[in-house]
């Protein structure tokens, strides 16, 4: 590799978005910001929205800025959050902006659903997804129900990246690692369950053609190269879902590690050849979502910085603006004081993210954190806490010895947290990279291009790239006893 690529990612968060430059030099990769914006819901109608059109055009605007620079790039690839869709007409038009999965829709018709269409263990045999009462089955089944006009007079129905890839080339296509987050593809076959997608009067046809990540779709339509000043450049199905690239990007040298893909959501797991579906898996709502090069992300999620970012916006400026200082004021506050579930229903989207904390505190008979230091360290101590629990469950699983914990994405800037986790765990603990999602994206897009060969050679290229923060375990009794305390407090079963 001695000439200069470079490749145009999007990645689209549930809370912000990027436009990432990645070049490719001599074995090394870099990356550029271009664009930074936020991704907000939208509340209106007792409903909650995202603004897909608002997407599309920070993406045109990031296309923009690459045409006034001159650069020449490979290709495009997007790559967002899981589960939520896009409802297109028969004229071609988006029907209306895309649901979120925190609207509160769904909350009742999940179990309505196992008990009025299907049982619970058979949806889970058909597709090893972890039920989540915002999946795409359950959100298509409560716009049923609802009697929800978009998804009626639909013709076509898109996942999130797949919606803006259309957008921008006019054609649709179904790419594997966001659909398998939508509880309606069989992972053995990897493709959408025609049974399930009955049970919300869909058809396969309603959705594009199935392709693995790393499928050229096709270049950019006339009317976006005249509205951004490029030419026809290819626009790839990368890894679609973000934890799918994230994972993608784990600087791993050996496949005996799992990774904490540390974020808004946390989700833990394990890289496997096959799914792994069986009646431990389903009693401890384990997920099996697609990856790379034919492989499985067996893993869970657990909500994870986003109780942290909801209590940051309700203090405002009565709490450092700075994440570093208060880290480390969160840190100075008294160890294991106060203890939550962190997928506690109550922590979904509550009006107040300070007032659910405390509540679940008063309800358990604790201490009641007060102020923002200790709220902080009740939220790490308890993420910390949760994943020593399902990291646990993942040595059961795993065929082979656990040998390090790769944590990639934002949270990885938490040098606090990673310790933890290292002290929680009792395993090394290897931070980094923070952009793991854009790397991988833009990994994918040099696979397609020939740049690289395999996904092992992409790991070994971003681990030559970048240098990782290693935390070894401490303080192991500490941790062990407010673990047994943790399990009693929240009446989190040990096999859940």
């Amino acid at each position: 590799m001695e000439d200069k690529r470079h490749y145009f990612a999007v990645d689209l968060g549930a809370t912000s978005g990027r436009t990432i430059i990645g070049t490719l030099n001599d074995g090394h990769i870099g990356l550029e910001e271009l664009t930074r914006f936020d991704n907000p819901l939208i509340q209106t109608g007792g409903r909650f929205y995202w603004d897909i059109f608002a997407l599309y055009n920070e993406i045109i605007r990031g296309l923009r800025l690459v045409a006034k620079q001159g650069l020449s790039i490979e290709s495009i690839g997007i790559d967002t959050w899981g589960v939520d869709f896009v409802c297109v007409g028969r004229d071609e038009a988006i029907l209306r902006n895309p649901r979120s999965y925190r609207d509160p829709h769904t909350f009742a018709r999940i179990e309505e659903y196992f008990d009025k269409v299907l049982p619970r263990e058979k949806v889970y045999q058909t597709t090893g997804i972890q039920f989540m009462n915002f999946n795409s089955l359950f959100q298509l089944w409560a716009m049923r129900r609802n009697g929800d006009e978009a998804l009626r007079y639909a013709e076509r129905v898109m996942f999130i990246p797949d919606a803006l890839s259309w957008m921008l080339t006019g054609r649709q296509v179904c790419e594997h690692t966001i659909a398998s987050t939508s509880q309606l593809l069989d992972p053995r076959n990897k493709r959408l369950d025609e049974r399930l997608l009955s049970t919300v009067d869909l058809t396969r046809r309603r959705f594009g053609k199935m392709v693995p990540p790393g499928t050229l779709i096709g270049p950019l339509t006339e009317e976006v190269q005249q509205l951004t000043g490029l030419g026809a450049v290819p626009v790839i199905a990368v890894a679609g879902h973000d934890t799918a690239s994230a994972v993608a990007a784990v600087p791993a040298r050996d496949a005996h590690f799992a990774y904490l893909s540390s974020g808004t959501w946390s989700l833990m797991g394990i890289e496997t050849k096959h799914p792994i579906i069986n009646d431990l898996s389903y009693k401890r709502n384990f997920t099996n979502e697609g990856g790379v090069e034919g492989t499985t992300r067996f893993l869970k999620n657990i909500c994870g910085m986003w109780l942290y970012e909801r209590c940051r916006k309700e203090w405002g400026d009565n709490a450092p603006k700075s994440h570093t200082e208060l880290q480390a004021e969160a840190v100075a506050q008294q160890p294991f004081r106060s203890l939550i579930n962190p997928d506690d229903p109550a922590f979904a989207n509550p009006a107040s993210m300070v007032s659910a904390i405390q509540d679940y505190c008063r309800q358990t008979s604790q201490p009641v954190p007060e102020g923002y230091a200790a709220i902080c360290r009740c939220i790490f101590d308890s993420l910390a806490l949760r994943y020593r629990q399902v990291f646990g469950w993942l040595q059961e699983f795993a065929n082979f010895p656990i040998e390090v914990l790769h944590i990639i994405g934002g949270g990885s800037l938490n040098n606090h947290l990673n310790q933890f986790t290292a002290n929680s765990c009792g395993i090394t603990v290897l931070a980094g990279p923070q952009e793991g999602t854009a790397i991988g994206n833009i990994m994918m897009q040099a696979k397609t291009a020939g740049t690289v060969s395999d996904i092992w050679e992409m790991r070994r290229i971003i681990a030559d790239s970048l240098e990782l923060k290693r935390f070894e375990p401490q303080e192991a009794e500490a941790w062990a006893a407010a673990y047994e305390r943790y399990l009693a407090i929240t009446g989190a079963d040990r096999a859940e």
